[in-house]
């Protein structure tokens, strides 16, 4: 998340179809190409204004959020959570068979939820009970990993929580294939879970937390 203004509309990691049929194609059109774009566009808007917020990344801007001008602080929180969480959302999936956490990661996961059969229960009971919209978070704080909720598009970003993993909660995350069944389009996304690129979050969170 070190990008700066102008904020890219980036790519989806694999073709739209790589994901089915945990998640359709038609989804992720939706998600990414309507969704996701509208919350760039609209976080670009705000800073074309800021001159002197364009070198900021993405990730201080949303860590120092009281820091801004007052008139913005919202639109940078919803927008630039956005784009921020779908960004992280849509790396967190691959579509190339189910792999497992390995190495110290995998250690810590048994660590800190016993098993991964366990911490899969945790982030399903927190995804399907969190009312409304938002997200459910794997994150990694002072040595320790635990989940978290947020509403909207609030992240969990500060100097000593680390976002590792997101779950979209969002209707258009899911509806058009699930409708209401929320808990169904959970189940069918923990096997999308790209734990190679989950493993490197922690690996930079643990390298970040050393330096505090």
């Amino acid at each position: 998340m070190s990008q700066t203004f102008p904020f890219p509309f980036e790519p989806l990691p694999y073709p739209y179809s790589a994901l089915e049929p945990a998640l359709s194609k038609e989804i992720l059109e939706f998600h990414h190409d309507k969704h996701y774009k509208t919350y760039v566009d609209n976080l670009n808007g705000i800073l074309a204004d800021f001159p002197k917020l364009q070198d900021t990344t993405l990730s201080e801007l949303l860590i120092h959020l009281d820091d801004l001008p007052s008139d913005i602080q919202t639109g940078i929180r919803n927008n630039g959570g956005g784009v921020y969480n779908h960004q992280l959302y849509f790396h967190c999936m691959q579509g190339n068979g189910f792999c497992t956490p390995e190495g110290e990661f995998a250690n810590a996961i048994h660590r800190d939820f016993e098993s991964l059969d366990n911490f899969n229960r945790v982030l399903t009971n927190a995804a399907v009970k969190l009312f409304g919209s938002g997200y459910a978070w794997l994150v990694y704080e002072k040595g320790k990993l635990s989940v978290v909720t947020t509403a909207n598009q609030d992240t969990p970003i500060s100097d000593t929580r680390h976002p590792l993993l997101c779950i979209d909660v969002w209707e258009h995350a899911y509806y058009l294939q699930y409708q209401n069944r929320r808990a169904d389009y959970i189940a069918n996304w923990l096997s999308l879970i790209n734990w190679e690129y989950v493993n490197s979050m922690f690996q930079m969170a643990e390298a970040q937390d050393e330096t505090i």
